[in-house]
This record gives structure tokens, C-alpha cells and sequence, in this order.
């Protein structure tokens, strides 16, 4: 099982385990981690799951879609490593991947 280091709005990181196959917004979500709003639960239509990946993972990521770029532009706070949580499905490839959770909006 992939594990998924999370860095929280206040700085405390948690290791969670993953299931592959499930969405990185799931997997913080189902931990407890509330500041992760997720409001509008996976569907790529609010950008309240934005997180900032660990750069070295960024190339094991599937490509962005125009809707999630789209979402991303609405934030102060992106930057080249964001990502929406609820895009982005866990899999061995990302085992140890580090995310730290963006700033609200």
C-alpha cells in the first residue's frame, strides 16, 4: 500500500496510507485532514482541493487537463507544482509523495 506524506496548513506532517486507485483529495479527505475542503467532492469544479506536490514527483503525474489549469488560475496561490488533489489518483509510482496543502482563498 503507497503511502502519502501530507503537510497540513500549520505545518504538521502526516504519513497516511494510500490505496492505489483512489484520488489524493480521497485519500487526505477519509484521514480526517478537514482543511481540505474538497467542496464540490472530486468533480474538478472548485479548487478548494488544491495542493503543492513535492517538485520530484511532478513527472509521474498525468497531465493537467484545461479545466483543472482553468481552476488553478483562480488561486493566489499556485504555483509550478500545484496540483487539484481530486485529479491526481494514487498509485505505487507516487509512493512517498509528498503534498502540502495551499493556502485558502
Amino acid at each position: 500500500m503507497p503511502e502519502l506524506v501530507v503537510v497540513t496548513r500549520e505545518g504538521a506532517e502526516k504519513t497516511l496510507d494510500a490505496v492505489e486507485g483512489v484520488s489524493i483529495m480521497e485519500v487526505i479527505r477519509d484521514n480526517g485532514i478537514d482543511e481540505l475542503l474538497a467542496l464540490c467532492g472530486g468533480c474538478c469544479s472548485c479548487a478548494t482541493c488544491h495542493v503543492h506536490v513535492e517538485p520530484s514527483f511532478m513527472d509521474k503525474l498525468p497531465a493537467m487537463t484545461a479545466d483543472e489549469s482553468d481552476l488553478l488560475d483562480g488561486s493566489a496561490h499556485r504555483d509550478a507544482y500545484s496540483r487539484l488533489s481530486c485529479q491526481v489518483t494514487m498509485t505505487d509510482a507516487l509512493a512517498g509523495m509528498r503534498v502540502v496543502i495551499a493556502a485558502e482563498d
